[in-house]
């Protein structure tokens, strides 16, 4: 018996086929900042942000809506380029950069800007909201924690948006969750491993047949669920109301974010043209499958550096904040 699940075939990029210009992707990443900025309004009209800043004069909405803006430009330039320089191994935006926001295919037809990176945004957007605290003279800690504790709702969608799209997938699996995602690789049969795999998952293989869809890991509901829906609970309701000090939700986002992405990341396939940047015994290794814990992607190495540089952000803040509190005796 089959114990896989087939992908949706009622799903497509586009919305409503024939107009490339509706896709899920695209919508999803308006409802990720819809939701985002309905919380951090939501902390707004609560005066939290005002007692985090020490401010008496209330926040406007325009206020809100200008800092929201400066930081989805800055996320939306940074993922891209990312996107583009980082995770691309053609080089052909290294040549052609002004193709980086080019929103069109070699043949002229609309194709988007298909490929974001979360570091790279997680990056720009942070830049972004900085030269906004900059240029307007506000707390840019107070304001970035209240962003920290609405973000990983917003995130969700973004991830949902992935799958929508039939891409990010994970790596292949036995489980009775594994995704058969119609865009996948197909892979050899004449590969011992791959005909083991399908005996085991009962699938029918027709005769004649050369290749075989293996059913993946649907790591973009785990991202979903996890970097997003249940960060976002563990921020919103555990420690948004029991920060020490300004700073501290966006440590503990980064931090978060940092060691439940590193996770999942022995469960998502990374790319097939960069595959790993570190392998446990300094040789190439299958991406299909996880082989060892050492086998680290570009994903991994970034989520560590979000994992330390969280940790350093919060010690050093910590100990700014005793002196102060001796100063202030």
């Amino acid at each position: 018996m089959f114990l896989s699940i087939q992908y949706p075939t009622w799903i497509h990029p586009e919305i409503i086929q024939g107009f490339p210009f509706l896709r899920w992707y695209g919508l999803m990443y308006v409802v990720a900042f819809a939701t985002a900025y309905l919380l951090f309004r939501a902390q707004v009209r609560r005066g939290e942000l005002q007692r985090a800043e020490g401010r008496k004069v209330a926040i406007s909405d325009d206020e809100v809506l200008s800092f929201f803006t400066w930081g989805i430009v800055g996320l939306l330039i940074g993922a891209r380029i990312f996107a583009t320089l980082v995770y691309d191994t053609s080089s052909d935006y290294w040549r052609k950069p002004w193709l980086i926001f080019w929103p069109f295919d070699g043949a002229g037809n609309w194709s988007g800007l298909q490929g974001m990176s979360y570091h790279g945004g997680f990056i720009g957007g942070f830049i972004g909201m900085l030269f906004w605290s900059i240029r307007y003279k506000r707390s840019f800690l107070a304001w970035c924690d209240t962003m920290a504790a609405a973000l990983p709702l917003g995130y969700t969608f973004g991830r949902l948006g992935n799958f929508l799209n039939g891409e990010l997938y994970g790596r292949i699996t036995t489980s009775p969750i594994g995704m058969i995602f119609p865009g996948a690789e197909r892979l050899k049969l004449s590969a011992d491993w791959v005909q083991a795999t399908a005996l085991k998952l009962g699938m029918r293989i027709p005769e004649g047949a050369l290749e075989v869809n293996l059913p993946r890991h649907p790591s973009q509901l785990y991202e979903a669920c996890f970097e997003g829906l249940i960060l976002w609970l563990v921020l919103w309701f555990i420690f948004r109301k029991r920060r020490p000090y300004n700073g501290f939700l966006t440590g503990i986002y980064t931090i978060g974010y940092g060691l439940v992405r590193f996770v999942i990341e022995y469960f998502r396939e990374p790319d097939a043209d960069i595959g790993y940047r570190i392998t446990a015994g300094g040789d190439p290794a299958p991406i299909y499958v996880n082989t060892s814990f050492f086998n680290l992607s570009t994903g991994q190495i970034l989520c560590m550096a979000m994992i330390l540089g969280g940790t350093a952000f919060l010690a050093v803040r910590a100990i700014q904040t005793r002196k102060e509190g001796r100063n202030g005796k």
